[in-house]
This record gives structure tokens, sequence and C-alpha cells, in this order.
């Protein structure tokens, strides 16, 4: 089974996706004149700024969707994804985790953007959205496929990123550190996930506006502090991840002589596994915000790769690379990776302290990412079989949240891989067919906005 999964995942990951994610990105920036990267600093004044957290009756506030959409990245792809990358496709990965958040900026614009533009109220007058919606709307006929393909392939993503892998994650940070058993954490999971999720998407965004800035903080502290205590180690480990990313052969953890294209494959996979940028599922928690304008919500929505992958992916990429336990083996003679490496290296620095720290962060991010990805999932779910159904795809997720506890690391990731992969592809194409008139209105916003 691992061994299918594993030539599926490499298939999906090929050249072929990789160049569909890296030149949406590119070619969006461009039509959009680079808009994107150049109002950076405007997209975080919004994000960050008083006016962002005013919500209305109609959704949650710009900013709670903007937390409910980090909340299902920042997690095991930051602190676990960054340490898988690490090992398989050396340091080098970590530079093409940044190329592929730079990149994929207009795409995470673009695709927030328009599915806050042709979203829709429910009966209770509420915002709820998505890109299977602007396929639809937008698109015809063929978009109206497009849409039920992408709407499938989020609910299995729901299940493999957000229930399998984050369960899977906390299992292994409790079990590891505190010693709770595998059966013990796949249900509390659930059912902590279940009493939440029964809100609707303002309990979930309440917690994930409350959980993820301070974990968020805590956590660049403490990995800042590492990279400080191994600050002499800093220039090496740079030139490590350059010569990596950029040589024929890269010295990867455990295994020397990985190839340039494992330090690319790894390092965007992971990286799009971080931030999300192009596979739709921000666009969705994006829709539900209270704003009327579609524009100033895709820039709040971009600053989101700059937020996960630009900053908590590169601190914990440079403590691991700091502090010199990439390459560590365990008592089987096997590199040490995902979640332990990083544990391992947070501990050099903060001893026992560190790793009970690693363990807690990475409990409650993988649990904002379950909470996140429900909403998604579930909004996916609806697009496809109705309102009434939703008690259905609930009883699965949290199904799907206990028993991933259970599951080898390896197989959790190759079938979010494979979800994550499959997400993409109508995505992308629905983007690259909208990049005119998306240009059109990013454009006209510039014209007339005064506070850029």
């Amino acid at each position: 089974m691992e061994y299918f999964l594993q030539m599926v995942s490499q298939f999906l990951w090929g050249p072929g996706t990789l160049m569909l994610l890296l030149g949406t990105g590119l070619f969006l920036t461009i039509r959009m004149r680079f808009l994107p990267w150049r109002n950076l600093g405007y997209a975080l004044r919004c994000a960050l700024g008083r006016e962002a957290r005013q919500a209305g009756r109609d959704g949650v506030s710009p900013f709670s969707a903007l937390m409910t959409a980090l909340a299902a990245t920042i997690g095991t792809g930051n602190i676990v994804g960054v340490a898988t990358a690490l090992t398989a496709g050396g340091p080098g990965a970590l530079l093409w985790m940044e190329v592929s958040a730079f990149a994929g900026m207009a795409t995470k614009y673009t695709e927030c953007m328009l599915s806050v533009k042709y979203r829709r109220r429910n009966r209770r007058g509420e915002w709820y959205g998505g890109p299977m919606y602007v396929m639809r709307s937008a698109l015809g006929k063929p978009g109206a496929l497009l849409g039920v393909l992408f709407a499938l392939f989020a609910v299995g993503a729901s299940f493999g990123i957000g229930g399998l892998t984050q369960s899977n994650s906390i299992a292994g940070a409790l079990g590891g550190v505190f010693g709770v058993p595998l059966w013990v954490t796949g249900p509390a999971a659930a059912l902590l996930a279940l009493a939440v999720m029964l809100g609707g998407m303002r309990s979930i965004s309440k917690v994930c506006t409350a959980l993820v800035p301070a974990m968020g903080i805590f956590y660049l502290a403490a990995g800042l502090a590492v990279i400080g205590r191994n600050l002499e180690n800093l220039p090496a480990g740079l030139l490590q991840i350059f010569t990596g990313a950029l040589s024929p052969q890269a010295a990867a953890g455990g295994i020397a002589g990985a190839s340039i294209r494992e330090a690319v494959r790894w390092g965007i996979s992971r990286g799009v596994f971080s931030n999300e940028a192009g596979l739709g599922s921000s666009a969705i928690s994006a829709a539900s915000a209270s704003t009327g304008d579609p524009v100033r919500q895709g820039y709040i929505s971009m600053t989101g790769n700059v937020i996960d992958t630009m900053v908590i992916c590169t601190v914990t990429g440079l403590a691991i690379c700091c502090s010199g336990v990439l390459g560590a083996l365990d008592a089987a003679g096997q590199p040490v990776n995902g979640g332990a490496l990083t544990i391992l290296a947070f501990r050099t620095v903060l001893g026992p302290a560190g790793e009970g720290f690693v363990a807690v962060a990475i409990t409650l991010f993988a649990f904002s990412t379950i909470l996140g990805w429900e909403y998604q999932g579930e909004t996916a779910f609806v697009y496809l079989f109705g309102a009434r159904r939703l008690p259905l795809f609930r009883l699965l997720f949290c199904l799907s949240v206990a028993w991933g506890a259970a599951e080898r690391l390896e197989v959790v990731f190759r079938l979010s891989d494979i979800c994550n992969a499959l997400m993409c592809v109508p995505n992308l194409i629905c983007l690259l067919l909208l990049s005119g008139e998306a240009a059109r209105d990013t454009n006209g916003f510039q014209k007339t906005s005064q506070k850029m």
C-alpha cells in the first residue's frame, strides 16, 4: 500500500505539477503588473489593522477569516513538514519552499479575491463560497464540471490534510514526549473538534482567532532563541541551504548526494502543503469575511503566505539547520524525521522544556488546522450533496481524526500529497482562464484606492 501511494504521489508531484504551480503564480504576477508584490506592505497593514477586526452580521471579520485560513495552514506543515522536507530533500528544500510561497502570493490573492466576488448567502444571510462557486458562475458548463471535481478533491483533502495528518502529528508529539497512548489521543481530538464545529464558522473562527496568533508568537520566540544560541552556525547553515537548492548534488539530512530535483520536489510540495497557495482551500475561508471589497480581502488573504511559510517555516528550518541535528540517527539507525527532528533541534537549546514546548505547539497548531480544514471540507461537501447531509460529513471527518492517530507518518503524508495535487489542478485551470478578469479588477482597485 505504501509503495503504491509513493508511486502515485511521485507521479502527481512530477515536473508537470510543479511547473503548473510556479508558472501560474509567476504568470498571474506578471499579468497584474507585479501588484501583489508591490502592495505587500499595504496588504500587511490591512491584515493587521483595526478595520480588519470588525465583523458584520453577514460574516466573520476579515482578520478572523485570515486566522481561520491560517489555522488550516499553520500546523504540521510548519513543524513536521519542514523537517520532512529537509530530511528527504536536503537543506536546499527550504529555499524552494520560500520560492513557492513568494510565487504563490499572486495565486492566493487571485483565488481568494475571486471567491469573495462570486460568493453567496445562506438562509441566515451569512456569506459562503469558494473556487467551486467561481467555476460554476464564471465558466459555464465546463466550469460546473471543474467545480464538482474541485469540491470532491477538497473533501478528500479535508480528510487527509485536516483529519489524518494533524491527528497523526498530535499523537506523535503527545505520545513521544508525554507518553499519551494513541487510543486516547485520536478520540479526544475528534470529540474536541466536534464540540467546536457544531457551532459553525463563527465558533471555529473564534477559536482560531484566539489560538493562532498566541501560539504563533510563542513558537517564533522559541525558534528565534534556538537560532540565536547557535548564531555562529547560521552562515554555514545558510550556505548549506543555498548550495543544496542550486547545486547538482545536495547534501541531504542523513542521505548524502540527494539531487537538486529532490530538493525542488520536496521543497515545493512541502511549501504548498504549508501555505496551500494554488489549492484554493484558503479561498473558502476568505469568502466568509464580512467585507465589501473582494480585492482588499484578496490582499489580506495573500499575507498568509508571508506569515505561514516565509516566517514560521523559515524559523523552523533555520533552527534545524543551525542546531546541527539534521542527519541525526534514531535508535534504529534511521534519520530522525518529522516532528521528532524539530523537537530535537529545540531540545539542544531549551532542554527538556523545549521538547515539551514543541509537543504542545504541534498539538495546538494541528488542532487549529483540524478546525480550519473541517470548515473548508464541509463547505465543499455541502456544494456537492446539500446541507441536509452535513451531519454525515462531520461524522466521517471525526472518524478520520480518530483513525489518523494510529497511522504511520509516511502513509499519512502520501495521502495528503495526493489530495493536494488533485485539488490544485481544477483550481489553477480556473485561475488561468479568469486571469484577465482578475487583472482588470486589480488594476481598477489600484487606480481608485487612496490608501495604497
